[in-house]
């Protein structure tokens, strides 16, 4: 069903705004609310024709879930009245440029690679398995294996032996 967005945010806007200022008394928040509940009508539509009660179940589905996360983030806040937030420490200059070297030489060493292994090597990474890769390959899923190993020892090769070299 092709959405008319223009009309519906015209027709809709200001009284689902009015509504969402009604329901937490924070313009700003309605203004959010308002904003990701037109996002979500572009990215998925509704299935049926009452567009205007969807809008509104949007709506107010999106200001209880983050009224919720605030209640259970000030819980957790409160809990730990006397301890400070964990968390990793800031990263100094000299991690951040090493770690992007890295990337740099890794990125390399990957497009040393045939872009078949490097395929592989990717979709590996991204949790395929091994019969998805073959699919996307050509193969078999028997020889997946064989060619990640391959592809892993090519790679290991054009690699430093220690991240403290690169």
């Amino acid at each position: 069903m092709a959405v008319d967005i223009a009309g519906l945010y015209a027709e809709h806007h200001a009284a689902l705004f009015r509504y969402v200022v009604r329901l937490t008394g924070d313009g700003d928040l309605a203004a959010d609310a308002v904003q990701e509940t037109f996002t979500r009508l572009l990215e998925k539509p509704p299935r049926d024709e009452n567009t205007k009660a969807w809008l509104f179940t949007v709506a107010t589905n999106l200001v209880r879930g983050w009224a919720n996360s605030r209640k259970r983030r000030r819980a957790l806040l409160d809990g730990a009245a006397d301890r400070i937030p964990a968390g990793d420490a800031p990263e100094t200059p000299e991690t951040l440029a090493r770690a992007a070297q890295l990337r740099t030489t890794v990125r390399r060493a990957l497009e040393e690679l045939s872009e078949k292994e490097r395929m592989i090597l990717l979709m590996r990474e991204e949790g395929f398995s091994h019969r998805e890769i073959a699919e996307a390959a050509g193969t078999t899923t028997g020889s997946v294996g064989t060619m990640i190993a391959r592809a892993l020892d090519k790679l290991a090769a054009r690699l430093p032996l220690d991240a403290g070299d690169v």
